[in-house]
């Protein structure tokens, strides 16, 4: 596992001075960014598996173990404030249970029994979408899981940073971010981290894209629960629609924070009419925008 191994070049890491020390770390981080290229592909076609799993009403769900466990939390979790994915359309399998977020549970990732139990007790079917991540793609927790959540129909993905891991003969997709060594052998939390972080923000970003939840770069399947977001969203309402802040206001507020229905009431809708010409579209708002364009009322 190159992940554990020790690179000749640092290994007097700690006789430099703080100077050296960083610049060495950042180069780490930028190699992770690069390490992503080669994995673009397979992110690709895993996003868009996913897709069709989560239009059938599937859960998106994250296994992992330590450091890779948290950062599928992180990711998965931002997902309902960014673009309200429903909160019981996340599962999150974390070794250890999520008290291991905070704390680490020793030994929990070598529970594989464990990991099968999670995904039965989750009822894990061919519309959820499973992703296990393992920067050595070793870990039994993640690899029984991955393995029983492939066998229940799953769209199952793997995200790993050595090559030929096992984690890899578990999951319907596999994507390699090789990462080598680590500055600090074993300290995967760096460049294996970094590089995960950055495969999961591609996949679940594409994923909320493809499902219709982005217009024009705009998060608009947002709901304006504050009033940081209700001022995000009269300012996308107003850009898209091309009316002043005011009247991007009222639509807001008539829509009771739902963008995509306040942007079509700015184009001239009702509130029924809305909705139901949404509803035609699966929530696709430029189909909605884009059947208005070709039917000018």
């Amino acid at each position: 596992m190159l992940t554990e191994h020790i690179s000749p070049r640092f290994v007097d890491l700690d006789s430099w001075s703080s100077r050296e020390m960083i610049a060495a770390m950042y180069e780490g981080q930028l190699s992770a960014a690069a390490a992503v290229r080669g994995a673009l592909d397979a992110i690709a076609a895993a996003a868009d598996d996913a897709v069709a799993a989560l239009r059938r009403g599937g859960r998106i769900v994250y296994v992992g173990a330590g450091t890779s466990g948290r950062i599928g939390v992180q990711d998965g979790a931002e997902l309902p404030p960014t673009y309200d994915w429903p909160p019981d359309r996340l599962v999150f399998a974390m070794a250890g249970g999520l008290g291991a977020l905070l704390q680490s549970v020793e030994g929990a990732e070598d529970d594989a029994d464990e990991g099968v139990r999670t995904m039965a007790a989750a009822g894990i079917g061919p519309d959820d979408v499973v992703i296990g991540i393992a920067a050595s793609g070793t870990t039994p927790y993640t690899i029984a899981a991955l393995r029983a959540a492939t066998a229940a129909g799953a769209v199952t993905v793997a995200i790993a940073n050595n090559p030929d891991a096992p984690l890899f003969a578990a999951a319907r997709h596999r994507i390699l971010a090789e990462t080598g060594t680590e500055v600090i052998a074993g300290s995967t939390r760096m460049k294996a981290g970094t590089a995960q972080k950055i495969v999961l923000n591609l996949f679940s970003t594409t994923v909320m894209v493809r499902l219709g939840r982005v217009f024009r770069g705009l998060m608009v399947h947002m709901q304006a629960r504050n009033a940081k977001l209700r001022r995000r969203a009269v300012a996308m309402v107003a850009e898209i629609v091309g009316c002043a802040a005011e009247d991007a206001a009222r639509h807001v507020d008539a829509a009771d924070g739902d963008v995509k229905i306040a942007v079509l009431l700015g184009f001239g809708l009702a509130h029924r009419e809305a909705v139901d010409l949404l509803s035609r579209h699966d929530g696709n708002l430029r189909a909605a925008v884009d059947e208005i364009a070709r039917e000018p009322r």
